[in-house]
């Protein structure tokens, strides 16, 4: 994006658009049909299945896609039942900065998948497996075999195991 362009993105109101599942794409070429300045970021995804492998893109960020849209447009974003809800971005400086490292990364071709953002005391849900539904906090997110997280029992703290994948982030 060059100095110009980025300073007249920078004025305009960014969104972070919540599609409905499985919206993504069809929200993107809405947002293309449209005209308006729009970022999906997509990776190869590949699936062995019995006797044949199969290549398709998906979303980095599933049911997300950042939308540039005028104040005085943003029902046209809801023209389609595509959208869950639109939210604004307050620092658009940042947003876009943030955007930039996403786009370099996605095109620098290495492997890459979304996991939490795991810190020590971080407040999370168990998402799967046996222990599906339990509360508790983050204790130790370096650790190699899986995020040790600690669950109040009678007052009393039990460590375990679960893996990254498990686990969803509370507010």
């Amino acid at each position: 994006m060059s100095e110009s362009a980025l300073s007249s993105a920078e004025e305009l109101p960014w969104l972070v658009c919540h599609t409905k599942p499985r919206c993504e794409k069809k929200f993107a070429a809405l947002m293309k049909a449209e005209g308006f300045e729009h970022y999906l970021p997509t990776v190869e995804s590949v699936r062995a299945y019995a006797k044949q492998t199969k290549r398709f893109t998906k979303p980095l960020f599933p049911s997300y896609v950042f939308a540039c849209v005028p104040s005085e447009l943003k029902t046209r974003v809801y023209q389609q039942d595509l959208l869950a809800r639109a939210i604004k971005v307050i620092d658009v400086k940042s947003f876009l900065a943030q955007i930039e490292e996403v786009k370099k990364i996605v095109a620098s071709g290495f492997e890459l998948s979304l996991k939490p953002l795991l810190t020590k005391g971080r407040e999370v849900k168990v998402s799967g497996g046996p222990l599906n539904g339990l509360t508790g906090s983050v204790d130790n997110p370096d650790d190699p075999k899986g995020v040790l997280i600690s669950v109040d029992v009678l007052q009393q703290g039990l460590l375990v195991y679960v893996p990254p994948a498990n686990l969803t982030v509370l507010p």
